[in-house]
């Protein structure tokens, strides 16, 4: 696919993840976390909940399986597995659905999905992420809405060749350790938004997306 929307300039685009980037659904997530393995007892929920905010931005699959193979002592099957899987979709899905956005982030795409194209790549299973975005009547402002199982240095390289961008007139915002590691492995510029992430010193971490537009345009013009 090539870009359609928006007008390139000096290949630029912003690649966004999505919880806790441009929706405030990260509470809402760690619950679901606490409420799935809460049979296991508190201090297994604590790992498990603190598994889960230090690998914010990887795929659920991959955080309750590591769940059980590391955290969890009780024998289990793959059936088992699956099933937290589903729950936890169920858990999330309508709140995902309903949760405010970032303050400052729809501002940003709607001033900026003309002049540039903007991405969203996220943990979230892909089905299921496209299809929260299409409830939440945005996927307009996105040339591209991409998620799991593919993993994100793969969608960003192939998003740059696609629609042949300067890799280093983009940018990743993210909230994760995930994301700033594929923006870093790519070769992508990246700007942290405000967690429960201890990003490197020297990262530049925004509150929430308020002054992004202010940021972006800067860096653009140095």
């Amino acid at each position: 696919m090539t870009a359609t929307k928006g007008q390139r300039q000096n290949g630029t685009a912003v690649f966004f993840d999505f919880d806790g980037v441009l929706v405030d659904s990260t509470a809402s997530k760690t619950n679901a976390y606490r409420k799935i393995f809460s049979a296991y007892g508190s201090e297994k929920v604590s790992e498990i909940v603190e598994y889960h905010q230090q690998h914010a931005g990887i795929s659920r699959v991959e955080k309750i399986d590591f769940a059980h193979k590391n955290i969890l002592s009780a024998p289990y099957s793959r059936e088992q597995v699956l099933t937290h899987i589903k729950t936890y979709s169920r858990l999330v899905f309508d709140k995902v659905v309903a949760a405010d956005w970032v303050p400052g982030a729809l501002e940003f795409v709607t001033s900026h999905y003309r002049q540039f194209p903007l991405f969203i790549i996220s943990g979230t299973p892909q089905d299921e992420l496209r299809e929260i975005v299409s409830r939440r009547d945005m996927g307009h402002y996105f040339q591209e809405i991409l998620g799991s199982p593919i993993k994100k240095p793969e969608h960003i390289r192939d998003l740059v060749a696609r629609y042949d961008l300067k890799i280093e007139n983009c940018f990743f915002i993210g909230d994760a350790l995930t994301d700033y590691h594929a923006a870093k492995e790519t070769g992508m510029p990246f700007i942290g938004i405000r967690s429960e992430t201890d990003f490197p010193d020297g990262t530049m971490v925004l509150p929430d997306c308020s002054s992004l537009g202010e940021i972006i345009s800067s860096r653009l013009q140095s």
